[in-house]
């Protein structure tokens, strides 16, 4: 990655996205963030020391006309990543509408109305990077919607590395990653529990940051020939 090589990380203002244009700033990328809300995105500017080639724009992913106000915004660009999610949680039984749908629209709708923008300012030798998750294959009772849309989404990659080539396209998949995201779902006294008893289960030992992510998907935007793939980062959950 060079200095001339812009990448757009949506999602990018905290846990994995952050960690992306962290690392994507570190090997001399221009970096675009983007996320729905401005306070978060004004601290993560400020975590990554605000330097010259750092950009932060406030969308919503699940919003079509907002996407591609950002991509015009951004125009040609090297590399897409997208780490955004807004899943619900809960019972299939009495998920609304309007839970599903959002859920659908962060996750599978918004990342399809990026690709679709951002997709003809991208030439050959560049590469998006989707993230699904290991609900695909170990779904709980509850993260029915999860399971749904992170399945969707590796079908989309495959199809789209045919579709789009030669941009690359692929996906990341990550098991439990210590996020803020967790903070929301559960306290800190459960969420801890939760993540060492995940991690003592783990043939590694523990669970992964959001860096150990951010390190997979740095190698998926560097390496030319890897398309179509779901590279699992769960750190051996698969196998337990």
């Amino acid at each position: 990655m060079n200095g001339s090589e812009l990448v757009l990380v949506i999602g990018g203002s905290s846990g994995v996205g952050l960690a992306v244009a962290r690392r994507c700033l570190a090997d001399g990328a221009s970096v675009v963030i983007a996320g729905r809300s401005p306070e978060r995105l004004d601290a993560a500017r400020t975590e990554l020391g605000d330097p010259d080639q750092l950009d932060a724009v406030a969308v919503d992913i699940g919003d079509r006309d907002q996407v591609a106000a950002l991509v015009e915004q951004v125009g040609k660009l090297r590399h897409l990543v997208v780490t955004a999610a807004d899943l619900p949680y809960g019972p299939v039984l009495t998920l609304d509408e309007d839970a599903i749908m959002r859920g659908v629209r962060s996750k599978l709708l918004g990342p399809l109305f990026a690709i679709q923008h951002a997709a003809p300012r991208m030439d050959a030798g560049g590469s998006i990077t989707l993230t699904s998750g290991i609900a695909a294959y170990r779904p709980i009772p509850g993260g029915s919607v999860a399971a749904t849309v992170n399945g969707a989404i590796e079908s989309m990659v495959r199809a789209l590395a045919l579709e789009l080539a030669p941009i690359r396209v692929n996906a990341v998949s990550p098991g439990w990653v210590d996020t803020p995201i967790w903070d929301q779902l559960m306290s800190p006294d459960v969420k801890q529990q939760r993540f060492t008893e995940m991690g003592a289960r783990l043939p590694g030992g523990r669970t992964a940051t959001p860096n150990d992510i951010a390190n997979t998907i740095a190698f998926l935007i560097g390496d030319t020939f890897t398309t179509g793939t779901v590279l699992h980062a769960e750190g051996g959950q698969l196998l337990v």
